[in-house]
């Protein structure tokens, strides 16, 4: 009985001692020391009999009483300092996330609250492609040069202005790769340049919905430009929101919450328009959540409900 409740304690241990990789480092050092002691006695209560738990209990005992003492000391001589934070940042495996899922299916809505309650930025390639054309660094009068032609950026391209934008400082924790990767080859020669730095993609949210319910989802979509906020005029309204006497939005009152700035409608948010972007979408993005299935990272979200109720799981999916 002591043997089950020792690795109980184990595990329990171990999980506590990853929850607190961002304290500071002499704490770490106490929690290790309980967690040795706690380990010890797992591996002596695995090879004795019932006779001996008494040993394996106070082995228990001991490693348990060297760790509150360790961190006891610790404490009143605590040694932190402010680049406790940057190394752990830096040596912890960051976030790397991708939002999955048909136009309308609701990334848009839930990707902000993910950026709020991770502390990672959201990237969009749109937003990427600007960025780096505006800094006019190499990079990005390749990519000037190219979007001025009126030729399509090549995925290599695409890559190289992901792999710049991801050693910015606010991606040190992880970030949220949005719009990308669309295709297969895309996924692979992402999945390719993360492994240079001994990384991959370990969350991919999928949000899942029958192309039957986007159509209404997709007519009645607001959305605000610096961000990619979305909103829905009868869903997911926005505060300031006023509606004329044939209960159609007014476009002037449609601002965002945020930053009060004036929402707009896609041009393609439209039934002509979903048609071709679902048949796109089937044919083109579909194989990438194939390919990453056999990883084990996928987590799937029933995004066919309440905004509330979809937000619990994608919450629920990011532990």
């Amino acid at each position: 009985m002591f043997a089950r409740t020792l690795n109980r304690a184990g595990r329990a241990f171990a999980q506590s001692s990853r929850s607190i990789h961002a304290q500071s480092a002499t704490k770490k050092a106490a929690a290790g020391t309980i967690l040795v002691g706690a380990c010890a006695a797992q591996f002596w209560a695995g090879r004795v009999q019932t006779e001996g738990e008494g040993l394996a209990a106070g082995a228990f005992v001991t490693g348990a009483a060297i760790g509150g003492a360790t961190m006891w000391y610790l404490n009143s001589h605590d040694d932190t300092s402010p680049d406790d934070a940057k190394k752990y940042a830096k040596y912890w495996p960051r976030k790397i996330m991708v939002l999955f899922g048909a136009p309308g299916a609701g990334k848009g809505t839930q990707a902000p609250k993910i950026v709020k309650l991770l502390g990672i930025p959201q990237l969009s390639t749109g937003d990427m492609l600007r960025d780096v054309t505006a800094a006019n660094t190499p990079l990005g009068q390749r990519v000037a040069a190219v979007m001025k032609s009126g030729a399509l950026v090549d995925d290599s391209i695409v890559i190289d202005v992901v792999r710049a934008r991801i050693q910015s400082p606010d991606c040190a924790t992880g970030f949220i790769l949005d719009g990308f990767p669309r295709t297969l080859p895309q996924a692979q020669a992402l999945d390719a340049m993360l492994a240079t730095t001994g990384e991959a993609i370990n969350n991919l949210m999928v949000f899942d919905i029958p192309d039957s319910a986007l159509e209404a989802r997709v007519e009645s979509r607001w959305m605000h430009k610096g961000s990619g906020r979305s909103y829905h005029s009868k869903f997911n309204p926005p505060k300031s929101q006023k509606l004329d006497a044939n209960g159609v939005p007014i476009p002037a009152t449609m601002t965002d919450d945020e930053t009060g700035e004036l929402l707009y409608v896609r041009e393609d948010d439209n039934k002509a328009a979903l048609v071709n972007r679902l048949k796109s979408y089937h044919e083109k993005t579909v194989p990438i959540l194939k390919h990453y299935e056999a990883k084990g990272i996928c987590r799937k979200v029933n995004a066919n409900q309440d905004i509330d109720k979809v937000w619990a799981e994608v919450e629920k999916n990011l532990r």
